[in-house]
């Protein structure tokens, strides 16, 4: 049917007709279209949301559509699945994973946990259902600060799994972390003399970093220096940089994160310019999810992203208290 479907749209519709096809059929499911602020833009133009994790995990929250399909990758759509147990969660493309989720496993978390027994474990929102389910909390880059200091300061904390962040939340809070050596392979190719060399040939662009850049910390020492400026420099997520665009009066922004995000910030903000410090990072896995897929998702009611009850009922404890500390 897969076939069928593919061979049919490919000699009968533009994109007009597929968009038109997608939403009538979202009208006869009761379904709701969620997608990230990396997903490529004809996505973003047709999801009822668009977002960043946090953002996308409470609109899956508050849905009462029956059916959610989610254009993100694969530990969101678990997430939404794990926040909606009544509702039915496609994701359109199975395969779209995380490199960041990949780098840590649940036994390998259980190892970690046994080596620093009583410690409190906080999982970036970028891991499986099945890490979650071995948390104590979740977090997403634009609360975990909030999450860490909201843990009393004589508890033992395992971060994971991405460094950067963690090393960011450690030198905002400085509270000491054991951090898991995991990193996003797009994140972690921004470097720091990229920034300096863009930074120098637009003076008078704010700069907006994502805290998974590998060269996040870097830059607050370079900034503590004096190397790189500090006015005008802010460490956001996703949805943190949507905001801040919209009511900077500034005209052009420097923006260190994955490329996706460029639509929304344009489409926002026609009147500003927004430069990438590296226009080849892109996540291939966001960009798995086409208008295609969505169409076939929607029509064959493919592909289901389930949770086991007992996985779900431990790593809803966690998403719900990083919800909590939004």
């Amino acid at each position: 049917m897969l076939n069928t479907s593919s061979e049919r749209r490919k000699n009968g519709s533009d994109q007009t007709k597929l968009v038109e096809r997608i939403l009538d059929l979202k009208r006869k499911r009761n379904a709701v279209i969620l997608a990230h602020n990396y997903q490529i833009g004809p996505i973003q133009d047709l999801a009822d949301f668009v977002g960043d994790s946090l953002g996308l995990s409470q609109a899956a929250a508050k849905t009462e559509a029956d059916v959610i399909v989610f254009c993100g990758v694969h530990f969101m759509a678990e997430t939404a699945a794990i926040l909606c147990p009544d509702k039915k969660v496609l994701i359109p493309d199975p395969h779209a994973g995380c490199s960041l989720s990949e780098t840590v496993t649940a036994e390998q978390l259980r190892r970690w946990k046994s080596q620093h027994p009583g410690a409190v474990v906080v999982a970036y929102v970028n891991t499986s259902a099945e890490v979650k389910a071995e948390a104590d909390y979740c977090c997403t880059s634009s609360n975990a600060v909030n999450v860490v200091r909201s843990i009393p300061e004589d508890r033992e904390i395992l971060f994971l799994p991405d460094m950067y962040l963690g090393a960011y939340v450690q030198k905002v809070t400085g509270r000491k972390l054991h951090l898991w050596l995991g990193e996003c392979h797009v994140h972690a190719g921004i470097l720091p003399a990229d920034i300096k060399a863009i930074r120098q040939r637009y003076p008078a662009a704010e700069f907006l970093i994502h805290p998974e850049c590998g060269c996040v910390t870097s830059c607050m020492y370079y900034m503590a220096d004096g190397d790189i400026p500090s006015n005008g420099t802010h460490i956001l997520s996703t949805g943190g940089m949507i905001k801040h665009a919209r009511r900077s009066p500034a005209k052009e922004f420097i923006v260190a994160t994955e490329v996706g995000i460029l639509h929304r910030l344009k489409k926002e903000n026609p009147d500003k310019r927004f430069i990438p410090v590296d226009p080849e990072a892109v996540c291939q896995y966001m960009k798995m999810i086409t208008l295609e897929k969505v169409l076939t998702s929607l029509e064959d009611m493919v592909y289901e992203v389930r949770v086991p009850e007992d996985i779900a009922r431990r790593a809803r404890r966690a998403i719900e208290r990083m919800l909590s500390l939004a």
